[in-house]
């Protein structure tokens, strides 16, 4: 079903009303936007799905929010970050409760991140035509192949989104998912604070003056990209930001001579923005100027330890059917390895009970790890 007005839209929120659950998938295009262009939503359960068309004429997406908005249907997404970001945009919110399957499907050992594509492949036996991923998806009318290819998107969510609670009820971890689908409602994650955006942007060596200019030169771009909607790099890139940064031009034929700004910004409106923003920055208070965060000190000789780590981690993480990544990554080791009271995502939760509280009795020397046949067994040392 292709829905390009608000009654038919109307109507088949009306159908899946009160549903446990609705598979939601979008198309957009974002590469000459700062902002995503919605151009197509999905949703089905059980017998419904949808294609919805908010570029049609007259379209009003209010019933779809409240869909979304519903606190009792689970809003099913795969890899359902930049979904949400979008649907925070155009539609006001973030939709609640959501579940995404790449996360469920990394802690039910189907991969590290799976794709889509591969999830439906391995699970369902199912080859998804890839042609349609390309296309533009602001240009109408659609194809009947770009809508079988949109719908099926949802269609296999919901039977993927089943196995997988069956999974997960089976091996008792619908809790180890919980917070992880938690973290994805904090609006927060999807919202750009301009001021903030300097972080972003190498600088090397930097002093705090320099991080000072950079914070007015890139929240003035951030915020002109945001009105302009169009990409950052669009109205400047990096490289001269850098640039401005350590060199602080107060006039436009210093500014012209920034490395890779092009001549027509360093002699227009956006030059003299520029320049006003490095004022700016320079009448700042020093207490004011951002602090210069260094890197942590290289560390050495705790590079067995961290082995050692590495094959307790594959050793759980092969006994629980969880990808790696999912428990933790090299720094969460590093810190394992030389800290006292390491604050990582590996010792909280689930991640501690499978690996973590392991990974501390190791580093202590209250575990050993010692061959077993072609692996590794664990070894309680008294």
């Amino acid at each position: 079903m292709l829905i390009t007005d608000t009654a038919a839209l109307t109507d088949f929120v009306d159908a899946v009303r009160g549903a446990p659950y609705v598979a939601v998938d979008t198309e957009f295009m974002r590469e000459s936007t700062y902002y995503a262009d919605l151009c197509l939503v999905q949703v089905a359960y059980g017998e419904h799905a949808a294609a919805i068309d908010p570029l049609a004429p007259g379209m009003n997406m209010s019933p779809l929010r409240d869909l979304l908005e519903d606190e009792s249907t689970v809003k099913v997404l795969h890899s359902a970050v930049q979904d949400l970001e979008i649907f925070l945009q155009k539609l006001g919110g973030v939709p609640s409760p959501v579940f995404d399957t790449q996360i469920a499907a990394s802690v039910c050992g189907h991969g590290d991140q799976p794709g889509y594509a591969k999830l439906v492949a391995s699970m369902l036996d199912v080859r998804i035509d890839k042609a349609s991923q390309a296309v533009d998806w602001s240009v109408r009318p659609l194809s009947d192949r770009q809508l079988t290819y949109a719908l099926g998107d949802v269609t296999h969510l919901c039977e993927i989104y089943e196995i997988l609670l069956d999974e997960l009820a089976e091996n008792d971890r619908a809790d180890w998912v919980a917070e992880d689908m938690a973290a994805l409602l904090e609006p927060s994650r999807y919202t750009v604070a301009p001021r903030e955006a300097y972080r972003r942007i190498k600088l090397r060596r930097p002093k705090p003056l320099d991080l000072a200019v950079l914070r007015e030169v890139a929240a003035w771009r951030e915020e002109t990209a945001m009105d302009r909607n169009i990409p950052r790099k669009w109205v400047v890139r990096d490289e001269p930001l850098s640039e401005i940064a350590l060199h602080r031009p107060q006039e436009r034929a210093q500014l012209a001579r920034v490395r890779g700004l092009k001549p027509h910004i360093a002699d227009g409106a956006d030059g003299a923005a520029l320049l006003a923003a490095v004022e700016r920055a320079l009448a700042t208070p020093e207490d004011d100027w951002p602090t210069v965060t260094r890197g942590r000190p290289p560390i050495s000789g705790h590079e067995s330890q961290v082995a050692l780590l590495q094959a307790l981690l594959r050793l759980r993480c092969n006994e629980h059917g969880v990808a790696m990544p999912m428990v933790a990554n090299r720094d969460d080791l590093d810190r394992i390895a030389t800290e006292e009271a390491p604050d990582v995502a590996a010792l909280h939760g689930w991640r501690r009970r499978i690996f973590g509280e392991a990974a501390l009795e190791l580093r202590a020397g209250r575990l050993a790890l010692t061959g077993d046949g072609l692996g590794v067994a664990e070894v309680r040392v008294r």
